[in-house]
């Protein structure tokens, strides 16, 4: 004698799809707001459908190579916290696949050749890391392209390089594996001149002159930006009448200052990075400003920047090619780093690997997993899967040029994304209205949060 169920057929389906939709976001909830709508949500899918309750599987051992410590440290520890967060909340879903990851950090200091590509080797040799996350080692140079080809594992870095497209288009089977995952460099540059001429067009601001001062260092990084923009300033009615090139670190800025002063220029752009070179800067312009725009490029995102200028930044403008959006998305996330990191983390930085991390582990999910130093069968799948993503993060929307493997600008190339932000990654410009609180994001639409404010030191 059978006793049936007084439940239907419908009624059983129904709370059998009750159950995985419940059991699904409880599972994309522990990654937290900041991700629960795209990559949570992607892993724990991916998990629910292969019946992983816990990452109790083999662990995947994930490698770092940055500078902790060194001239680039107040980074370097960010991408460490970018990465460790990103994994916990990744394990906490069931890991890939149910394997667990297992993160690993080898400390790169100032960033050369002889100091990555030996910390990269013992990440790949000793550890058998499967995938290499990093933000930047910005002098290096590509030289640690060569470890990851002969190992074939994935690298997903922020170098923010045009040599990123120049080395992977030349033998795209060789470089199989290296993904940059913001834009290259040399967007940069057009991009503030655009930025600045926008403000005009906006009647935000006005220029009082045609005159553009433009200080760089000797470094590949900065020199680009710095010539791109000098480049592009002729489209806009402007006219470069200083570029200077500074050796840093810079403690003292008054030569240059001088020169500056005596030109009177509408605006100053500044492609030296260091924050508090920066800051430096602005401490002695403060005492005796010109009525100029004053742009810095990326070191003013970190908190340093602020801490060590305090009021003499006020009013300062910087850009990023990548940084955590203030959106409900982005904001979520900024609150739970610095509830995990304290207040004087840069979740604007830790975003960055942050990111990365998600982007590799989706990929890999939907490959079926990921391949140790040697499989390459396996790695050319998680490859594939990645050039194919279109990733919604917490620093805006990730898809690679195929060709170079590098994330699509948005608007900075209107024709990689036809200028649709749902395709490229935001090209952010943020103001410091007050030092005692974090950057205000100003462009671009529509992630904009408010609009430039004239800087206090303007008469």
């Amino acid at each position: 004698m059978h006793i049936f169920s007084k439940k239907s057929v419908t009624d059983v389906q129904k709370e059998k799809v009750g159950n995985t939709r419940r059991d699904i976001l409880k599972t994309a909830a522990l990654g937290g707001v900041g991700t629960a709508a795209v990559g949570a949500g992607m892993i724990a899918n991916m998990n629910f459908a292969k019946g992983v309750k816990a990452a109790d599987g083999d662990p995947i051992p994930i490698g770092q190579g940055a500078g902790y410590t060194g001239w680039g440290a107040a980074d370097g520890n960010e991408f460490r916290n970018g990465l460790n967060m990103a994994i916990e909340e990744i394990n906490a879903m069931g890991g890939v696949l149910g394997r667990p990851l297992e993160p690993y950090f080898e400390d790169t200091t100032d960033q050369g050749p002889d100091q990555v590509i030996p910390a990269f080797q013992r990440l790949i040799d000793s550890k058998g890391v499967h995938a290499i996350i990093n933000g930047y080692n910005a002098s290096v140079a590509t030289a640690e392209y060569d470890v990851i080809a002969d190992s074939g594992i994935l690298y997903l870095h922020n170098n923010t390089d045009q040599s990123q497209h120049d080395v992977i288009s030349s033998d795209p089977e060789k470089y199989f594996s290296v993904f940059q995952n913001d834009p290259v460099e040399t967007w940069y540059g057009p991009g503030v001149v655009r930025f600045v001429n926008g403000l005009e067009s906006e009647n935000l601001w006005t220029r009082p002159n045609n005159r553009v001062a433009i200080i760089t260092i000797a470094q590949r990084y900065s020199v680009r930006i710095a010539e791109g923009a000098r480049d592009t300033l002729p489209e806009a009615g402007f006219e470069n009448s200083l570029f200077e090139t500074v050796s840093f670190p810079v403690t003292d800025w008054s030569p240059v200052m001088a020169k500056v002063r005596e030109i009177d220029p509408a605006v100053i752009i500044c492609t030296h990075w260091l924050p508090q070179d920066q800051a430096q800067f602005m401490l002695q312009f403060a005492p005796n400003p010109t009525n100029s725009i004053v742009y810095f490029q990326y070191g003013a995102s970190l908190a340093a920047f602020r801490e060590i200028g305090g009021p003499a930044v006020n009013g300062t403008i910087y850009a990023t090619v990548i940084g955590a959006l203030q959106d409900k998305m982005g904001m979520a996330f900024q609150n739970k780093y610095r509830a995990k990191f304290g207040e004087n983390s840069t979740p604007m930085v830790g975003s960055q690997t942050y990111d990365g991390c998600y982007l590799w582990a989706i990929a890999a999910s939907l490959a079926g997993g990921s391949g140790e130093p040697g499989d390459f069968d396996q790695n050319t799948k998680v490859a594939d899967r990645l050039r194919s993503l279109i990733y919604r993060g917490i620093n805006g929307t990730c898809r690679f040029y195929p060709e170079y493997q590098a994330a699509v600008p948005y608007p900075t190339d209107p024709e990689g994304c036809e200028n649709d932000p749902s395709l490229g990654m935001p090209h952010l410009f943020l103001q410091i209205p007050d030092h005692t609180k974090p950057p205000v994001l100003i462009s671009p639409d529509p992630y904009t949060i408010q609009k430039f404010q004239t800087p206090p030191w303007f008469t």
